[in-house]
């Protein structure tokens, strides 16, 4: 329910609480007109409207001067914050306004953190006064976060459809199945599908959009999709793969270094890796501001220099 506004609070205008300064400030009707701009009638109606609104008068004459009296020196020193809070408000706008100043939420999944700090780097030197929040998650909360306008846009493989969205490719995003160096199909020039009915996937966990693909992958196979062990985190897949635990269906992107040292090993899948892509995507309902547009930019132009290269 909503408040109901005091009658000082709906006739009470901001012309009025700056002609009250102006009176404070010369003493004279006639002085807080020169200051204003406006005409002495004006600057008396002002007042007059004020008082009538406050229902107690804000000032008193002594010796051809106007003095405040005690309900006056309280609606001075609230008019005085209201402008002192209007000024920094307008300062912050004004730094909003350009692109070296201001305050950028971005969201990612956790794929792309591989690449993406990087892109971030780039930009803080170009323009270190900005402030960036970053989100990591899966899919699912960081679209959610999209959707619910908390980000100003998001790093995803697949722009979500659910709602209106713009969106721009930043460059490929290939997804691979990686192994054990020493897995019996490591070496093989040509696996099938099948050939993997009896591996042992490692999975994300519902939610990832990692996870939504391998499931198709799986399912097309013949595979069962519960039957496979899920992990909450790319990291713990790797390590668990390396340790000979399975196999599993994985960004490129999260294990170039794994793969050119030779800690992991990519298998020759037909039809893999599946060129995806990455894409920066921001709810049409939300307005980028000049920082959160260069920034977006930046993902445009140059977001596929800072992609991992493969081994």
């Amino acid at each position: 329910m909503k408040e109901k506004l005091s009658s000082w609070m709906r006739l009470t205008t901001l012309r009025q609480l700056r002609g009250l300064i102006a009176i404070a400030e010369n003493g004279t009707i006639s002085g807080a007109a020169r200051q204003l701009n406006l005409t002495p009638p004006a600057v008396s109606l002002q007042l007059r409207e004020l008082e009538k609104a406050a229902g107690v008068p804000l000032f008193e004459r002594v010796e051809q001067r106007f003095e405040l009296t005690h309900a006056g020196k309280e609606v001075l020193g609230i008019a005085m914050r209201m402008e002192r809070l209007l000024r920094e408000c307008d300062q912050t706008l004004d730094a909003l306004r350009g692109v070296d100043r201001g305050y950028i939420s971005i969201g990612v999944v956790s794929t792309a953190k591989y690449f993406v700090p990087m892109v971030l780097a780039a930009f803080k030197k170009k323009h270190p006064e900005v402030k960036i929040q970053l989100q990591v998650g899966n899919r699912e909360s960081i679209v959610s976060s999209l959707e619910n306008l908390e980000l100003d846009f998001v790093i995803s493989g697949r722009p979500p459809t659910n709602f209106e969205v713009e969106s721009q490719c930043i460059g490929p995003h290939p997804q691979v199945i990686i192994a054990a160096p020493n897995h019996m199909l490591s070496n093989q020039k040509k696996v099938k599908l099948r050939d993997l009915s009896n591996e042992a996937f490692l999975l994300r966990e519902p939610g990832s959009g990692t996870r939504q693909m391998a499931d198709q992958l799986l399912t097309s196979a013949g595979m069962d999709p519960q039957s496979a062990l899920e992990f909450g985190s790319n990291e713990t897949i790797k390590q668990a793969v390396m340790a000979g635990l399975g196999i599993a269906l994985i960004s490129s992107h999260t294990v170039a270094a794994e793969l050119k040292d030779n800690r992991l090993a990519t298998l020759n899948i037909d039809g893999l890796p599946d060129d995806r892509y990455w894409f920066v995507v921001r709810n049409e309902k939300k307005r980028l501001l000049p920082s959160s547009q260069a920034l977006w930019d930046l993902f445009v132009k140059s977001g596929s220099d800072f992609l991992p290269v493969g081994p």
